[in-house]
This record gives C-alpha cells, structure tokens and sequence, in this order.
C-alpha cells in the first residue's frame, strides 16, 4: 500500500525551529517528486516546498525562503522539512504530497497525499 506518514509536528514559541519529516514506501521515493503543503484554519491549503526526484532541484514559496530547509534520504524513504526562525504565520497543519513525476512545482497536481502534522507557532 502507498502511503505517506508525517510526523514531527509541535508547539513552539515564535523564533523556534523544528523538523519534519515524511515517511513512504520505497516505490514512492524511488518514483516521485515529493512537496510539503500547508493549510491553515480556515485558508486554502499552499504549497511550502518542493524537491525532484533526486533531490537535484528545490522549490519555495517567498515567505519561507532562506527559513524553510526541504531534503530527502531516499535511501530511508523520508522526506523532511527543516523549518527554522518560525513565525506565527507558519502556524499550519503541514502536509507532504507525491508527484509521480521528475519534477514538481507548488501548483503541479500531487496523486498522492498525508494525512498531515500540526505545527502551532506561538508569538
């Protein structure tokens, strides 16, 4: 079965950092070019980051340039997102998606989703 599980989700105070990650199954991580999206409270859901398939070429959306870190070990089938220097605007539930393609952009169509991990960011 495909699927993608995230985890490392937290509450931290303004200025903090945190890192998730994103596990799958090897066929996923061998195939696909992998994002984190991120929805807030009533928002639409925003693609945060983007990475191809070997992990060659790198995607953000301005607000997260030079915070956000994303990276894969596709040899452990993990996708993570290094987030530093959070801002309460970060507040989100953060999920990862697949594409099963070389590459991806944040507005590409993903076939294959997480259920999500919240990270709530206290100012």
């Amino acid at each position: 079965e495909m699927q993608l599980v995230e985890s490392g989700g937290d509450s931290v105070q303004a200025g903090g950092s945190l890192r998730l990650s994103c596990e799958a199954s090897g066929y996923i991580y061998n195939t696909a070019c992998l994002a984190w999206f991120r929805q807030a409270p009533g928002k639409e859901r925003e693609g945060v980051a983007t990475i191809s398939r070997y992990g060659a070429a790198t995607i953000y959306r301005d607000s997260v340039k030079g915070r956000f870190t994303i990276s894969r070990d596709n040899a452990k089938s993990t996708l993570y997102l290094q987030m530093n220097s959070l801002k309460a605007e970060d507040t989100a539930m953060y999920i990862c998606a697949a594409r099963f393609a070389a590459t991806c952009s944040l507005t590409s169509v993903y076939a294959l989703w997480g259920q999500g991990t919240q990270v709530t960011v206290a100012s």
